[in-house]
């Protein structure tokens, strides 16, 4: 699994900011993260770069179930590891989420 260990979680924001299955981009203590909400209400964060060698935010693609759809590449990510599926190869470094009273917390 590649999210790193929880560390000082800050706030990314209220629940109800986040749309199911967009991606949002979040700054938190310098860093671009692409948030997302998958349509069972589960909270992903990840760094906003594709591992793709062009690059490019990873924050414009959209959710299916626990996946990521990238639309410059078309490629395939899995949000619960962060790896990118066959038969391209990457990954995104993810990080933790938690959610207290309404508000969305990520560990940076």
């Amino acid at each position: 699994m590649t999210t790193k260990p929880a560390g000082t979680y800050y706030p990314a924001g209220t629940i109800d900011e986040f749309l199911p299955r967009i991606g949002r981009v979040v700054e938190i203590q310098g860093k671009q993260l692409a948030v997302f909400l998958a349509s069972d209400g589960t909270i992903f964060a990840a760094d906003n770069r594709n591992p793709h060698p062009k690059g490019g935010p990873l924050a414009e693609g959209i959710v299916s179930g626990h996946y990521l759809y990238d639309p410059l590449y078309d490629w395939k990510i899995d949000l619960s590891t962060g790896l990118v599926q066959a038969p391209d190869q990457g990954q995104v470094q993810m990080y933790s989420v938690k959610v207290e009273n309404g508000t969305v917390w990520i560990a940076v």
